[in-house]
């Protein structure tokens, strides 16, 4: 429970630190009243390196701990042995006789015991308790004493290997924190000054529409896409839209601009600084189809979509174990996680490792759900895929249909997860379509996937959302219309826009 605790403190300042790139711009000299001077050598991308140094050495640590182990030590089984002679043989009048002319035989016939009970080997164990038989006149006794012993090691083992366990998720933690910390440090460095010339024109031809640009800042990232922060407002009794800056903005940068997400939708009277991005190349509509297993009430099955700052839009499925409310709440954890770990910055596959570290730390057995990732770049029409544990992922275009299969485990069963990935190319009009295992599983044996193909293909409908409710209702066919588990099914296309 603590280290659950230490987890979720780590997220929190992570969010904070994630924040502390958009801080920076609001941060002003007494007299100029303009922004710090972003260089190599600035004070708070100096800080935040120390910060991603600090959660690094701490992540170290936990790290050098010990390993798991899968077997008990040596010393654990001499203690075993040392434990059973002393509640067993410590008061036999034939100690002395056993201990002195057969020590090496028992002491070896003990060892060699423990380790076949720990192997399961029963025939060894049959083969050992008759050799005692011969030797020790309370072999009964002894053995029931050892296996007890035994017993209780390897429960201990067992809580050992969990606290390793949590340990290393923490580490795992500090470790992708330590990184994204060093993103942010970097993303300070990348923030200059916009050349006088551009900013110039660009606050003529703003105060043209009547808004008054304070100060323009640019980020120009590696991959070219171009990032303006502007610092702006009306003149007195105007209101000015926020797509009109954008295109005045689009006019000067050569290239099409729009504001991020969640910001401002006006330019009032008072300064405020707005963040705009490249505009992205596709667009993309999504609809899904849903049911409850028959004789449940809530699904277990949980999803997002959403589109994010970086141009990249993701879909994320999860299927909780089993059905109704704890499968439900197992899934809604998973999705939920890696929205607010995708949300921070971090990448697809970091985000799921996380996520698992997480479901890790919750330390509830037995309990675990499937992890289904797309996420599409919608500059280049990339879609990147992850997937543990999820059913196949489809791709339809024009007349054919291609399946992205997985053979991983769900996530929350080890800790040292190896994800299914895969990327693929998408072009304007094709969809992508996830769905849960229990959509696949109403399909024949052995030929899911086949039939799935045949069943997007026979489908007419044009948006997701009736492509969607499409597929359920063919897939209902084939299971004599009831719902022997939660189906969901979800599409999405993609447009150029």
């Amino acid at each position: 429970m603590q280290e659950w605790i230490i987890a979720m403190l780590v997220i929190s300042v992570l969010l904070i630190m994630r924040d502390m790139a958009k801080t920076i711009l609001a941060v002003r000299t007494p007299k100029k009243e303009e922004l710090l001077p972003l260089c190599e050598s600035h004070p708070q991308k100096e800080k935040v390196e120390r910060y991603a140094a600090s959660f690094q050495k701490l992540a170290d640590t936990f790290y050098g701990m010990p390993y798991k182990k899968d077997y008990l030590s040596g010393g654990q089984i001499e203690r075993i042995i040392l434990d059973t002679n002393q509640r067993v043989c410590g008061r036999c009048y034939q100690r002395e006789i056993c201990w002195k002319e057969h020590s090496q035989e028992l002491y070896n016939g003990s060892e060699a015991y423990i380790r076949a009970m720990e192997e399961g080997n029963e025939e060894e164990q049959k083969r050992l308790k008759s050799s005692w038989m011969g030797i020790c006149g309370r072999y009964a006794q002894y053995l029931e004493v050892t296996g007890e012993l035994f017993r209780k090691e390897k429960q201990n083992l067992a809580w050992d290997n969990r606290m390793i366990e949590n340990r290393m998720a923490v580490a795992q933690q500090l470790t992708e924190v330590s990184k994204i910390m060093q993103m942010v440090a970097e993303d300070l460095y990348d923030i200059a000054r916009a050349e006088p010339l551009f900013e110039d024109k660009l606050r003529k031809s703003l105060k043209k529409r009547h808004v008054l640009l304070k100060q323009a800042w640019v980020m120009d990232k590696v991959e070219g896409r171009r990032q303006v922060f502007l610092t702006m407002r009306a003149r007195s009794g105007q209101c000015i839209s926020m797509t009109e800056v954008a295109q005045i903005l689009s006019q000067e940068c050569g290239n099409a601009m729009a504001p991020v997400q969640g910001s401002r939708c006006i330019v009032n009277g008072d300064y405020h600084t707005v963040h705009f991005l490249e505009d992205v190349s596709y667009q993309v509509m999504y609809g899904v189809a849903k049911l409850t297993r028959e004789k449940e009430k809530v699904s277990g099955d949980n999803y997002i979509c959403r589109q994010e700052e970086e141009g990249r839009f993701v879909m994320c499925l999860s299927d909780g174990m089993g059905s109704g409310m704890e499968a439900c709440r197992e899934s809604e954890v998973v999705v939920e996680l890696l929205e607010q770990f995708m949300e921070s910055g971090f990448s697809q596959e970091t985000a799921a490792r996380m996520v698992n570290s997480a479901l890790i730390l919750k330390g509830r057995d037995g309990m675990f759900s499937t992890l289904d990732i797309c996420a599409v770049d919608l500059y280049t029409g990339i879609c990147s895929f992850l997937k543990a544990g999820a059913a196949a992922t489809f791709i339809k275009r024009d007349h054919w249909v291609e399946s992205i299969a997985s053979e991983s485990l769900a996530a929350g069963l080890v800790q040292q997860m190896e994800f299914e990935t895969a990327s693929r190319k998408l072009y304007h009009g094709d969809y992508l379509i996830m769905m849960t295992d229990g959509v696949l599983d109403a399909l024949p044996i052995e030929r899911e996937e086949e039939t799935m193909k045949e069943i997007i293909m026979d489908v007419q409908e044009e948006t997701p959302k009736e492509i969607s409710r499409g597929i359920l209702e063919r897939v209902l066919g084939y299971s004599d219309y009831r719902a022997r588990d939660d189906m969901t099914v979800l599409v999405a296309g993609m447009w150029k826009k």
